[in-house]
């Protein structure tokens, strides 16, 4: 895996992000969408009063698992692999522990809307697979997809959001079409971000190519899913290209991109949004992995486990967006764009 600190990609992206996460400013999702949630979607934390912050011990520069799946199969045949009774055992103890689901978008755009007392965690899937989302003939996910598991297991634990984003490639979800697959997402609150048309190594191609391949991702997508706002980028192998401004902004063709997160392959938890340590240009993930697994020690068993026995180190939300919240010897750790949202106890 390839993790690079891009600092002059950061300074690009930050005036983007402050901007976005001012109270009540847009985290990059499409508005449509978000209005699109079904009734009685329990990820919202307007619902809910914010809690003095330290009854929670809210601490919201905190890491933030970002957890990665690929395939679901009855039969792994690699790392990035997991059997659908795996996935949803993930999701059932995520729930059971307060985590609550949100877009890679609001993650870095920075509207965490979450419960007081409870903790971000942003589901992405790579590479549009029909193990993700598959839907029957009567429009609805097929039970045994990630999304149909994904949704029962937010209709068994209502805290439980129903939210992930799906960074496709080219001819997504081929089972059932992606125009009916993105326009499903799209319209249930799920975001859709942009993974190449090929799933090419970036680092391998010249900076025409690159180019190509994410604007020509985004152009399908557009065709696909005519208004979605893609904002988030995936990078295929975790793999930067050689000129690492492309990953974040360029055109080909006629199409512009411009992303507000640049997502790695990772081993670790992702730094607070508000943290003076967030590189939105290089936001690391952590595959999805058993406690068996061939590299488990970096996978998101080892790392759920070690978040739950340090609570302290884990991003707690007192349930106010407008505001982050924070022991005040975590003072030091804030980026200055948030000063004026600090509320240190």
């Amino acid at each position: 895996m390839r993790r690079r600190s891009v600092p002059v990609l950061s300074a690009l992206l930050v005036g983007l992000l402050a901007t976005s996460c001012s109270a009540g400013g847009s985290a990059g999702t499409d508005s449509s969408a978000a209005s699109a949630r079904p009734a009685g979607d329990a990820g919202s934390a307007s619902a809910h009063a914010p809690r003095d912050p330290a009854s929670v011990r809210a601490n919201e520069l905190g890491q933030v698992p970002v957890l990665m799946y690929h395939q679901l199969t009855e039969h792994p045949a690699s790392v990035y692999d997991r059997t659908p009774a795996d996935f949803r055992a993930e999701l059932e103890r995520l729930a059971r522990e307060g985590y609550v689901p949100i877009t890679a978008a609001e993650f870095t755009g920075g509207r965490i809307d979450v419960p007081a007392g409870a903790h971000p965690v942003v589901l992405t899937f790579d590479d549009s697979t029909n193990s993700q989302v598959r839907l029957g003939a009567d429009g609805r996910p097929a039970p045994d997809s990630a999304l149909g598991i994904l949704l029962d297991v937010a209709r068994r634990h209502p805290g439980f959001r129903a939210t992930a984003t799906f960074f496709v490639n080219s001819e997504p979800f081929s089972a059932t079409g992606g125009k009916q697959a993105l326009g499903w997402l799209a319209a249930h609150g799920f975001e859709v971000g942009n993974h190449t048309m090929d799933h090419s190594n970036l680092r391998t191609l010249g900076d025409e190519e690159v180019q190509h391949e994410i604007a020509g991702d985004l152009r399908e997508i557009r065709q696909l899913a005519p208004g979605a706002r893609v904002v988030s980028f995936a990078l295929p192998f975790g793999s930067m290209p050689e000129q690492a401004a492309l990953a974040v902004r360029g055109s080909s063709q006629g199409v512009s991109y411009q992303h507000r997160g640049v997502y790695l392959v990772g081993a670790n938890p992702a730094p607070s949004p508000f943290s003076a340590s967030f590189d939105a240009a290089a936001i690391p993930r952590i595959r999805s992995e058993g406690a068996n697994g061939q590299e488990a020690e970096y996978g998101s068993t080892a790392w759920l486990d070690r978040l739950a026995a340090n609570p302290s180190s884990r991003y707690t939300s007192d349930g106010d967006p407008a505001t982050v919240a924070f022991p005040k010897a975590e003072e030091s750790r804030l980026a200055p764009a948030y000063r004026a949202r600090a509320r240190a106890y």
